[in-house]
């Protein structure tokens, strides 16, 4: 009998069910004592097992997609941005705007958190296993200009087409030349009524043609980007701002007393 139960362990490692393997032991002892049946046990290790499975998968995805694990719609404090409506962003995380292909583009000013709410939605995508890569405005250009250099800007830009959402933070921190501009451009063109955008800004559309150094090819991407998108302009103060006066508060009550 218990050359079986080794073997039964053994079998169950080598087929790599090992949250199966690590609590049978336990499951047996309770079907001994009759206080579970034997679909109640394998109801239960399998639903163990597909938990370890998807919760490895969703750290897996989490860090392929540069997301940060801080940074989610659980720990976002929505009473200090009254600007935002709540119940639009939760319908965001649904995914619905994947599906329909659809855009979000985040406006306001530095430390109102854009990106906390970019990243956020990004980490509900990936816990539906929604391809989903998170980067800079700076990087994404830099990398593709490098790209274009090397002679393999076909084979970058279907990498970037390639993610279902494809989350670009801080577009208009720092102007691009018309090189970049036109880059962008074919991304864009690429990613249009085919799968989702998330774009953070600080800049209004109306300063676009300043971000891109060109009028026209500004215009020709805020025409795809807004075709099909939610656009959430946030006018509330900065998180940033906010803990430096609570650390200010806290240093002139620890001199008070």
């Amino acid at each position: 009998m218990m050359s079986k139960y080794i073997n039964v362990i053994n079998n169950l490692n080598k087929l790599k069910l090992t949250k199966i393997a690590e609590y049978l032991p336990g499951y047996i002892d309770a079907h001994k004592q009759n206080d579970l049946t034997l679909i109640d046990i394998l109801y239960e290790l399998t639903n163990k097992e597909l938990a370890f499975r998807n919760e490895r998968a969703f750290n897996i995805n989490q860090a392929v997609a540069a997301l940060n694990s801080d940074k989610t719609l659980d720990n976002f404090d929505f009473e200090f941005q009254p600007s935002i409506n709540k119940l639009e962003i939760l319908d965001f995380a649904t995914l619905r705007f994947i599906n329909n292909k659809e855009n979000i583009v985040f406006i306001g000013s530095s430390g109102v958190g854009k990106t906390h709410l970019a990243n956020s939605i990004g980490i509900e995508a990936v816990k539906q296993r929604v391809s989903t890569y998170f980067i800079s405005f700076p990087r994404l250009i830099d990398n593709l200009l490098l790209a274009q250099k090397e002679s393999r800007l076909e084979k970058a830009l279907k990498l970037y087409s390639k993610y279902k959402l494809l989350i670009i933070d801080e577009i208009g921190y720092l102007p691009i030349d018309n090189q970049g501009a036109n880059v962008f451009f074919q991304l864009i063109n690429r990613k249009y009524e085919n799968t989702s955008l998330i774009l953070t800004t600080n800049q209004p559309f109306s300063k676009w043609g300043e971000i891109f150094s060109n009028n026209t090819i500004a215009n020709a991407i805020l025409d795809r980007i807004l075709h099909h998108s939610h656009v959430i302009n946030i006018t509330g103060p900065s998180y940033r701002i906010r803990n430096i006066n609570n650390l200010d508060r806290k240093d002139e009550s620890n001199q008070s007393t």
